[in-house]
């Protein structure tokens, strides 16, 4: 059988022939690029025919320039010179149109209006012009490109492009552009004279998330036959059960983001807390310093804005420990036993770090750029999409927690920290230096707390005030979690942060807030110690 071949895949030429309609039936040149060169040039007569004709042997041509005119002319940028009656694609520019040759793909300069002359297209050579243009793209061997040019027929289907999808459902082996070729076929079927394939239609969609299978279904329900209405208020039903279970998947995930984000703020300060009783109020400014040294970063390599954010992973963790280290030689070392004014002392700090901030970097927020493999959505179905940013924050969440733990578990550090936080004296008795213990797990707190920074940067802008948004959740988490626990601060996170999600929508995001505390106020009434209190001889 005939066939031409486009990225090595065949596609019939009859095929073609019932995409096109009668278009065809009155063009059959020759095969080549003179075949490509006489198609482009009929493209310029008046009659819509001709050029539908000219469409088709421009298809036939087995030419790899044809998708590319097919699409300028789609979207009306298909031109021809007024003088020289040469064929163009013409981009917009304030000069006028920069112009490229058809036939051999070169610049021709720019050109004004009045020097060009659109190629017009009616609504039946649109029909057809999408029609060609889905045929060559579903003959990719890319099955993503594939996918991707179904779901672009969504709404504009034609006869010929009916056609097209009936016969490449036959030969596709993607599964996943199987299924939305069905399903385009299905809705398709909706409008059917014929009741029993509506019927199979509706039984068929009634799993279908996609936007047009419900509006279709919507008006079929208001049909005068009786059967076809039920059927279809039925398989709307099933559909709303659907969406409303995805619902509450996307609002656990957006629970599951914001509990990370809860879980960087406050693993931190769980540490210090825990294991030198220190209510470290500058504990946001230190998210704050993370959050602007990725800024800081980037403005350093503009051009690598991808390596930029895993350079400042490190670096703001550096920088927000080492001015967590100069805090508690400085400062906090001499309150030890006083809470109330390590307290105010540690306010004092974060006013003098914000003003800090505002004095070298202006009191106006700084954007940072979000990467480009953290840009986009994982697209489950029509229903669910899961953003990316949000998705790492979480997976970055729990790698930071692991490492952390790990370092508390299983390095003489991480053993140094737990006999000071669970008995004090005894540790000094056994040589630990609690002075330098203490110093080292500040400094560790107020490093994870700059990494908390890192990944709040992608998700809101960096500002002076930023950390003022997260240290009053922080507390909350840590006295939820279990003061110094871990485990504690992981679920109490990620716990508040879904329960946060789930009342929004009814209560309102300030409400949620303050019932979010006021459960926290009689848990710790029942439980004053946490979820998880920590075990030792001496408290």
């Amino acid at each position: 059988m005939l066939s031409f071949v486009t990225k090595n895949r065949f596609l019939p030429v009859w095929l073609l022939g019932l995409c096109l309609l009668p278009a065809l039936a009155s063009a059959t040149p020759p095969v080549g690029s003179d075949a490509f060169a006489q198609a482009v040039e009929r493209l310029q007569v008046k009659s819509y025919k001709e050029r539908e004709a000219a469409v088709a042997a421009l298809i036939s041509s087995q030419d790899e320039r044809v998708k590319p005119v097919l699409e300028a002319m789609l979207n009306a940028r298909l031109f021809y010179t007024k003088k020289d009656k040469i064929t163009v694609i013409g981009i917009k520019t304030k000069d006028g149109f920069s112009i490229t040759g058809v036939l051999d793909q070169k610049s021709l300069g720019n050109a004004s209006k009045s020097q060009l002359k659109k190629i017009k297209v009616n609504n039946k050579l649109r029909r057809i012009l999408r029609a060609g243009i889905a045929a060559l793209t579903l003959s990719d061997p890319a099955p993503e490109v594939r996918l991707s040019a179904v779901k672009q027929m969504y709404g504009k289907l034609g006869n010929a492009g009916i056609q097209i999808l009936t016969t490449h459902f036959e030969t596709e082996t993607d599964s996943k552009v199987r299924e939305e070729i069905q399903t385009l076929l299905h809705i398709h079927d909706l409008s059917s004279d014929d009741r029993n394939t509506v019927l199979k239609a509706v039984a068929a969609l009634s799993k279908s998330l996609h936007p047009e299978v419900r509006n279709k279904l919507e008006l079929l329900k208001d049909s005068t036959d009786q059967e076809i209405s039920a059927a279809s208020g039925d398989a709307l039903k099933h559909i709303q059960e659907q969406l409303a279970f995805y619902a509450k998947v996307k609002t656990a995930f957006f629970g599951l983001s914001l509990g990370s984000v809860l879980v960087l703020a406050a693993i931190g300060l769980a540490i210090t807390f825990g294991v030198m009783g220190v209510i470290n109020m500058a504990h946001g400014e230190l998210i704050m310093l993370g959050a602007y040294t990725t800024y800081v970063i980037q403005q350093l390599m503009p051009q690598y804005i991808g390596m930029s954010l895993l350079v400042a992973i490190p670096a703001a963790f550096l920088v927000s420990g080492a001015v967590g280290i100069l805090i508690e030689r400085l400062v906090i070392r001499h309150l030890y036993g006083r809470p109330l004014e390590t307290l105010l002392a540690t306010f004092g700090i974060s006013l003098i770090l914000q003003q800090t901030v505002r004095t070298i970097f202006s009191p106006l927020n700084r954007s940072v750029e979000t990467p480009q493999w953290m840009s986009g959505f994982l697209e489950i179905n029509p229903a669910l999409s899961l953003t990316y940013n949000r998705l790492y924050i979480i997976l970055f969440c729990l790698l930071v927690f692991a490492v952390l733990f790990l370092v508390i578990k299983k390095t003489s550090l991480g053993l140094s920290v737990r006999a000071v936080s669970q008995n004090r004296a005894m540790a000094r008795a056994m040589g630990i230096r609690a002075s330098r213990v203490d110093a080292l797990t500040f400094g560790l707190g107020s490093g994870i707390a700059g990494i908390a920074g890192v990944a709040l940067s992608q998700i809101t802008n960096v500002g002076p005030n930023m950390g003022q948004d997260y240290i009053i959740d922080s507390f909350m988490v840590v006295v939820f979690g279990g003061v110094g626990n871990l485990w504690g601060t992981l679920i109490g996170g990620f716990s508040l942060g879904i329960a946060n999600k789930f009342m929004e929508p009814w209560a309102g995001a300030v409400l949620a807030k303050i019932l979010v505390l006021v459960f926290i106020i009689l848990f710790i009434q029942k439980r004053p110690r946490g979820l998880f209190p920590q075990k030792g001889r001496v408290n």
